[in-house]
């Protein structure tokens, strides 16, 4: 419980309300208590002036102080606080407890003087105790700070409810992606998580629902590999095993014809263990390029005579359209060349008869774009996504003319990426393709 992501968030948001309700909390008592201060010092200025004002008026229509006790016992229990008057002399005219007439006054604090209202003569001394109620400012910031910790409180309260609430329905998604993931991880590559917000967490379910797709593809690649593989062996060791078991029970005879087929058999297998091996080492990023300054167009060349033959045989237009100037590439031409074999075998394998393919190179900036375009059956814009994909043939057949073992075109990718460099295709179906790749320029 106290390591799931809804406790955390509870306790986060807990700590962020407390702490902002006890800052605030505090600055309020500390404003509230000095205003109130203020508040409580004018209000002492004003009835000050005032009781002065009263007994300067009184003294100066009387002209003496007779009298002027019971005013001064008026006031004291309006104030609630002790009211001593003295004269000139010091000798108490007025005490509102009564206990100070005629006695002369000496306190320990200083009075106030009283002044003739229209002149500057001195009629008295008023001397006033400090309130009765002295602890009434810190009452009512005591009343406050009550206040403002119930309000927190409740504060505190409403804002868990609601913390609870939004946590769980924020936490919905990352569940559900929970159960989906732990379900893909079985195996189940058909999960999907229906989260259709936006934002951080939509993102996150559109990553989840691509990753799914892309494992789900995979994982049925993965599964074409297994039957591919067998197949390409299968047929390669069934003709070997065949002419061995009739070569054994004296069926036929072992003559150069047999041991041909034999050789051609274990060819086609060294060939698919060759391309498997060169795939792991191109995808572990351990494949390593020979690289140097090299010609291009002569790299084009050789790669174009070494399949003429076979698109003569079949009667196929080989042409090339490469213009003066390339400048040279630094790449591994040997590599490079066995991307040229395998575009160029795979536009042969699928351009019919009377069909014609062009290589054609130009510089593009740093760049050397090759393209190898093809008249023949085109690929279905359906199957371009997946057509660069390991062991994906287009021909389901498994034909060994023209389905091959499925990995010339992903090395060929490999191959052009390792050079930095990167390969794309565009075919239209019934017209032909074209597959392009580039290659960096010598600096």
């Amino acid at each position: 419980m106290i390591h799931s992501l809804q406790f955390r968030l509870l306790m986060a948001f807990i700590l962020v309300i407390v702490v902002t309700i006890g800052t605030v909390s505090f600055f309020v008592s500390q404003s509230t208590k000095g205003e109130i201060q203020q508040y409580e010092e004018r209000g002492e200025q004003i009835r000050t002036a005032r009781m002065e004002h009263v007994l300067s008026s009184y003294y100066s229509r009387r002209g003496d102080w007779i009298g002027i006790q019971p005013f001064v016992e008026q006031i004291g229990a309006l104030e609630r606080r002790r009211i001593v008057l003295t004269d000139t002399s010091g000798m108490v005219v007025a005490d509102s407890q009564g206990d100070l007439l005629g006695k002369p006054y000496h306190p320990e604090l200083p009075g106030r003087r009283l002044l003739r209202p229209w002149g500057g003569d001195v009629l008295g001394t008023l001397y006033i105790s400090p309130p009765a109620d002295s602890t009434s400012t810190q009452s009512l910031a005591e009343s406050i700070n009550r206040f403002l910790l119930w309000g927190g409180l409740l504060a505190v309260i409403i804002a868990l409810a609601l913390t609870f609430v939004l946590s769980r329905r924020v936490l919905a998604p990352i569940r559900s992606l929970t159960v989906a993931a732990r379900r893909l991880g079985h195996g189940d590559f058909s999960q999907r998580v229906n989260f259709r917000e936006k934002g951080e967490l939509g993102d996150l379910a559109q990553t989840f629902n691509s990753m799914a797709s892309d494992l789900e593809r995979a994982e049925q690649l993965r599964r074409n590999l297994v039957a591919d593989v067998a197949h390409e062996l299968r047929t390669p060791l069934s003709n070997v095993r065949g002419y061995l078991e009739a070569v054994r029970d004296g069926v036929i005879k072992p003559d150069a014809g047999i041991i041909n087929s034999l050789y051609e058999e274990v060819i086609l297998l060294s060939r698919l263990i060759d391309d498997l091996q060169e795939l792991a080492l191109a995808e572990a990023g351990e494949l390593k390029l020979v690289r140097q300054t090299e010609d291009i167009t002569g790299v084009i060349n050789q790669a174009v005579a070494a399949v003429q033959a076979q698109a003569t045989a079949k009667g196929i237009s080989l042409l090339t359209e490469l213009p003066g100037g390339l400048p040279p590439c630094d790449i591994d031409s040997h590599r490079i060349s066995q991307v040229l074999h395998n575009l160029l075998d795979n536009a042969v394998a699928h351009t019919p008869k009377g069909g014609a393919i062009t290589v054609a190179a130009r510089q593009q900036g740093k760049w050397v774009e090759i393209g190898v375009t093809d008249t023949g059956e085109g690929i279905p814009a359906e199957e371009l996504s997946n057509i660069f994909e390991r062991f994906y043939r287009l021909d389901k057949s498994r034909a060994r003319a023209t389905g091959g073992s499925g990995l010339g075109l992903t090395i060929a990718k490999r191959l052009v990426e390792a050079h930095g460099g990167k390969i794309e295709v565009q075919s239209e179906l019934g017209k032909g393709s074209r597959f392009a790749f580039t290659l960096p320029v010598l600096e």
